[in-house]
């Protein structure tokens, strides 16, 4: 009965917070060996944002080349993002993230990623970002630089306003 109600209530917060829902698409390239296709990323993201903080789940590829026997490039992620600074349009952007890829020896992913993000209208983002993808696994480690451009789509326009006001409340 206890878990039901913390269920319930932590629903109903989420669902009375102000915040905007969002899909993107988020394809990169890496600075890994192999041709094109091998270095080429591709991510789908659908998340929430409250004022300058977002939470996503992340589906995505860490390579679109063909790979042989099982397939080792399947990854689910988090991907919590916080805008750090903002002038006019644009706006700077910090993401961490943590995932698994599935039957991969380094199946532990993290991420560091920094990104320009520019406001093409109320409802459509363009994002230019660049970070570092670290794997591990048992008996292995790797990491590898990318850069990517990601578009994002919001179902509703924000509506920014001050976290901090001059007005006395009375």
């Amino acid at each position: 009965m206890r878990k039901a109600f913390l269920f319930i209530f932590f629903t109903a917060i989420t669902h009375s917070c102000i915040a905007q829902t969002y899909i993107c698409l988020a394809p990169s390239v890496t600075n890994s060996p192999g041709t094109f296709a091998e270095k080429s990323n591709m991510a789908f993201e659908l998340g929430r944002q409250w004022d300058v903080f977002s939470m996503g789940m992340d589906i995505g590829a860490t390579t679109l080349g063909k790979i042989i026997g099982k397939d080792t490039a399947i990854y689910l992620e988090a991907r919590p993002n916080l805008n750090i600074f903002q002038v006019g349009k644009f706006t700077n952007t910090f993401t961490p993230g943590i995932g698994y890829i599935f039957n991969a020896k380094e199946n532990l992913m993290t991420e560091v990623t920094y990104g320009i993000e520019y406001s093409w209208t109320p409802l459509v983002h363009i994002n230019m970002y660049f970070g570092q993808y670290y794997y591990s696994g048992r008996e292995s480690a790797s990491n590898v630089s990318f850069f990517g451009l990601s578009v994002m789509k919001y179902f509703a326009p924000s509506k920014a306003k001050a976290l901090i006001t001059g007005k006395i409340s009375k």
